[in-house]
């Protein structure tokens, strides 16, 4: 080759090799919320999808994996990018029974198209708002199989070191009254370390609140229905990262999913993180509502105020009939619009009684709601009315 020619050569190779970069860099997608403050970018690291959160400049999730994996297609690994797209949402809504009625939403959306090895496509959708993140996975339908099981998520949140969790660990199953764990929060582990595990050993309860220096981090869920299960975040792995954990498969007396039948195309539950410089944007957040799409149009326009309740200060001797025309009273004295009537009223009341007393409250404009019993078979909780309300066929008896 003439020196003419080598010197061509090394001049393509040169270009190539200052290309490459370029084109790796072109593999990624980045969203900002609409005041710039918060922003995301979404990447692809040999062939793994993975995202990383800034806040003012400054790192709130490190790079952290994405993906989920199902019987049947891997969804979390050698991948390739196909392509973004983006759009600015703004939405109002109007809710009558959460912190804020009239909410207006804004948020920039990002989403970001992948293939596995089979053509399988993957689609991860960011919106991102002023201190808010919110994302799920969008799996199109491409040839079969079309019917999956969602085994797990590779779903991670990876917090930068120093960090410090205010956690309420996930509770063992089948434990505690009645074996009715997990089902209120446990206590919170105030200032946790990044590396502990957990004093169950099974991860903690959404929501998770997290200090990173002067920062602060909530993570959670949102937009959970019959077509998926509930989640909660992992322990965390030995190199520092909290997943996204699915149920304990001795929960709900060992007769239940570990994970999610989808059929495609399908849509996963929002995974959501809040951030703020202190924790006014946390306590204000509306994201779970600001997301989440009603799922039917009610028939009636619902009331709702506030009502007196018995057993929180009397307990199960109060279910009878003088003490809850007591708190009917109550109620209406101080302009409250319900009451509830708890466990046990259709031994101690009985249903004939019950309806005497609805009545006297009526006279009262005092709304009333009844206790119930909907445990079924999943633990060991005794109080009556029981079997009322466990199947269709007994709610709509009984109702």
């Amino acid at each position: 080759m003439s020196s003419e020619g080598v010197k061509r050569s090394f001049q393509l190779l040169f270009f190539l090799f200052t290309l490459m970069p370029c084109l790796a860099q072109a593999q990624n997608g980045t969203v900002k919320s609409p005041d710039g403050q918060l922003q995301v970018e979404v990447f692809l690291q040999s062939g793994q999808p993975f995202y990383r959160v800034s806040f003012k400049g400054e790192a709130v999730m490190e790079d952290s994996p994405l993906g989920l994996v199902t019987n049947l297609v891997d969804y979390s690994k050698e991948l390739t990018w196909e392509g973004t797209e983006q759009e600015a949402i703004e939405e109002t809504y109007r809710q009558d029974k959460i912190k804020q009625s009239e909410i207006q939403y804004q948020a920039n959306k990002l989403v970001c198209a992948l293939k596995n090895k089979d053509g399988k496509q993957l689609k991860v959708e960011f919106r991102v708002s002023n201190n808010d993140i919110a994302f799920r996975y969008d799996i199109p339908a491409s040839g079969e199989p079309l019917a999956l099981v969602v085994e797990r998520e590779a779903t991670g949140f990876n917090l930068p070191q120093g960090a410090k969790g205010f956690l309420s660990p996930q509770s063992k199953s089948m434990v505690g009254f009645a074996r009715t764990k997990p089902s209120y929060e446990e206590g919170y582990q105030i200032e946790q370390d990044m590396a502990a595990q957990s004093a169950n050993g099974l991860g903690y309860t959404f929501p998770c609140l997290f200090q990173i220096g002067e920062k602060w981090a909530m993570i959670s869920e949102t937009g959970v229905r019959g077509l998926y299960c509930g989640s909660h975040l992992s322990d965390p792995t030995p190199d520092g990262i909290y997943t996204i954990a699915f149920p304990d498969e001795t929960e709900n007396n060992g007769f239940g999913s570990t994970g999610a039948a989808i059929g495609l195309p399908a849509t996963t539950p929002w995974r959501t993180i809040t951030v703020g410089q202190g924790l006014k944007p946390i306590v204000e957040t509306t994201i779970p509502y600001d997301v989440v799409e009603p799922l039917y149009e009610p028939s009636v326009d619902y009331a709702y105020g506030k009502g007196t309740w018995s057993w929180i200060m009397w307990q199960d001797q109060s279910m009878k009939y003088e003490d809850q025309v007591t708190y009917v009273d109550l109620a209406a004295n101080l302009g409250y619009e319900f009451i509830l009537i708890d466990a046990l009223w259709d031994q101690r009341i009985g249903y004939e009684r019950m309806e005497a007393l609805i009545e006297y409250a009526r006279t009262k404009n005092v709304g009333v709601f009844l206790w119930y019993n909907s445990n079924g078979v999943v633990n060991d909780a005794p109080q009556t009315p029981i079997n009322k309300m466990n199947t269709a066929i007994a709610r709509k008896k009984e109702m």
